[in-house]
């Protein structure tokens, strides 16, 4: 049985990447970034649900609330970061609903002791009722409008979505830094041999697609509701087809997704050609979130916030689950990909 006392202390593998200042970021720290902006905290301070960088609402004197993201050491270079910002700002100046990071003193990319922040406007808004067809299409358009921006240019700075990033490289990573309970292991090994084998032929059945600038982790989280939606959180943007920011909308069996996805496409092709035989890449994209995303987990254990959030990823049963659920998406690459209704 795996300990998760275990893993929370093994390999210790002391990367800046894992190894952060965020024990240094208590109150009087956030404050601190706050005001070397110009800017006066009232002192009112409530920390949001994040834990690839840290989010906070913070009060200001005399003025709304600001939402203020410090950014993880490691995880982006300040190209990077900027590059992100550039698009936020490039599709919010496009009058699409989006929240970009605030320009302040020319800069949007802010530094104080160390600690690499931005500055967002706080819109408040609920997760969007994706069982309303208008709200599908409604989504779908500005998706759409997203995507032609996104095709104008490429990025040069940010990632590309890669078998290699998100399949091959987490499996490995997984294998190697023996995260697996000893009875699952070679089950994984083989099963995660097969899915790679399976994804890539995904791929290549596709053949050929464009590859544009995506939101990149477009989950209804991601998304703020409130007389129509808001964008949020370009954090995960990079190039990849344009099907990978449809799909998380996406929820039940094939019949229910396939009359969903048509309308979102509805919507979607008011603005920006989608290339239909993208349909095939839904479960191999699928499939490598599920496996970047518990790589996610293993990678940032070291960080005190994900033991504490995640306490199920040191036991047995989340990953007698996740096998069972990669069996499962095995089985549904071999099917036809979504056929959607006439």
């Amino acid at each position: 049985m795996t300990n998760p006392i275990k893993i929370q202390t093994h390999k210790m593998q002391q990367t800046n990447d894992v190894l952060t200042p965020y024990y240094r970021l208590d109150p009087e720290k956030l404050i601190q970034l706050i005001e070397s902006t110009g800017l006066l905290c009232d002192g009112r301070l409530l920390a949001l649900n994040s834990y690839e960088n840290r989010v906070y609402q913070v009060g200001i004197e005399g003025a709304t609330p600001l939402i203020t993201k410090v950014y993880r050491p490691g995880r982006w270079t300040d190209d990077q970061i900027l590059e992100e910002h550039a698009f936020a700002l490039e599709i919010a100046d496009a009058e699409i609903p989006l929240i970009p990071p605030m320009d302040i003193d020319g800069k949007t990319l802010l530094e104080h002791d160390g600690f690499r922040f931005a500055l967002f406007e706080r819109r408040g808004g609920h997760a969007p009722e994706l069982d309303q067809k208008e709200t599908r299409m409604w989504l779908g358009r500005f998706l759409g409008r997203i995507h032609a921006l996104g095709a104008e240019q490429p990025f040069h700075s940010r990632p590309e979505l890669s078998i290699e990033s998100f399949g091959h490289q987490p499996v490995k990573a997984l294998l190697e830094g023996q995260w697996l309970p000893p009875h699952l292991e070679t089950a994984f090994s083989s099963l995660t041999t097969d899915l790679l084998i399976s994804i890539q032929a995904s791929f290549d059945r596709v053949s050929t697609f464009d590859k544009i600038r995506l939101h990149g982790d477009c989950h209804p989280g991601n998304i703020l509701w409130r007389d129509g939606p808001f964008f949020v959180d370009l954090d995960d943007c990079r190039s990849g087809p344009a099907v990978q920011d449809l799909w998380m909308l996406l929820s039940g069996e094939s019949y229910e997704m396939a009359e969903q996805m048509k309308d979102v496409l509805d919507g979607y092709t008011q603005f920006h050609h989608f290339n239909r035989r993208e349909l095939g890449l839904i479960e191999a994209l699928r499939t490598l979130r599920m496996l970047h995303h518990a790589a996610w987990l293993a990678k940032r254990w070291q960080d005190p916030a994900f033991p504490i959030a995640f306490p199920w990823f040191g036991e047995p049963r989340y990953w007698e689950d996740l096998v069972l659920s990669l069996r499962e998406q095995l089985g549904r690459m071999q099917e036809t990909p979504l056929q959607l209704p006439v």
